[in-house]
C-alpha cells in the first residue's frame, strides 16, 4: 500500500523544480546574479568585505553564505572576508535589550562597515523592520546593498542598489532560490579571483 505521504512530499519536490527552472529562464534573476557576483568580487578586490543578515531561515543562509567565502566552495583559495551579522550572540542580545531587536544589525553595521563594503540583506517577505533598518545605515555609510528577497514589491527594494528577486511566494521557495543563488554567486566570485578550477 503507497504511503499517502508521498503525494505531499512529490508535490514539493515539483514546486520546487518549477520555481527553478522558472528562475533558470528569467533572464533579468540570471543578470542580477552575474551582477551581485561582479559587484561583490570588485569589493572583495579592493579589500572591502561581505556583510549579511536575515531573521530566522535568513539568518542561516547568511551565516551559510559567508561560511562559503571564508571557507571554500569549488576549489582550495584564500579565504575571503565575508561576516554574518547573525553569528554573535553578545552582540546581539546586548542590542537588542539596550536598542531594541530592531537595532541588531544596524548597530554592526556602523562598527563594521565601511564604503565600497557590500551588505546582503535577506528578507523572504521584504519588510523585517531589523534589515530594513540595516540597509538604511549601509547606504548612509556607502555601502554596496544588495537584497536577497522575493520578486513582489516590498519596503526592502527600494533601499537596494540590486536585488535579487526570487519568483515565488512561498517562503520555502524562496529560501531555496536565494541559497542556490548565493552558491552560484560564490562560484563566480572564485573564479573572478582566483581563475577558472584547475583540471586534476
Amino acid at each position: 500500500m503507497a504511503d499517502p505521504r508521498e503525494d505531499l512530499v512529490l508535490a514539493h519536490f515539483r514546486r520546487s523544480q518549477e520555481v527553478v527552472e522558472r528562475s533558470a529562464a528569467d533572464k533579468s534573476f540570471v543578470a542580477a546574479t552575474l551582477t551581485i557576483a561582479d559587484r561583490i568580487a570588485q569589493a572583495l578586490r579592493s579589500g572591502g568585505k561581505l556583510l549579511l543578515a536575515g531573521n530566522g531561515g535568513s539568518a542561516a543562509d547568511a551565516q551559510h553564505i559567508a561560511a562559503e567565502f571564508v571557507g571554500r566552495l569549488v576549489r582550495d583559495r584564500a579565504p575571503l572576508s565575508a561576516i554574518a551579522l547573525t553569528t554573535d550572540t553578545s552582540a546581539l542580545t546586548a542590542i537588542g535589550n539596550d536598542y531594541g531587536f530592531e537595532q541588531v544589525f544596524a548597530r554592526q553595521l556602523r562598527a563594521l562597515g565601511r564604503k565600497g563594503d557590500v551588505f546582503v540583506a535577506i528578507s523572504t517577505s521584504g519588510r523585517s523592520p531589523n534589515v530594513l533598518a540595516a540597509l538604511q545605515v549601509a547606504r548612509e555609510l556607502g555601502l554596496i546593498t544588495v537584497g536577497f528577497a522575493k520578486a513582489a514589491q516590498s519596503p526592502m527594494h527600494p533601499l537596494c542598489d540590486l536585488v535579487l528577486a526570487a519568483p515565488s511566494e512561498e517562503t520555502a521557495l524562496i529560501q531555496q532560490l536565494h541559497i542556490t543563488a548565493a552558491h552560484a554567486i560564490c562560484h563566480l566570485v572564485e573564479r573572478e579571483l582566483f581563475g577558472a578550477q584547475p583540471k586534476s
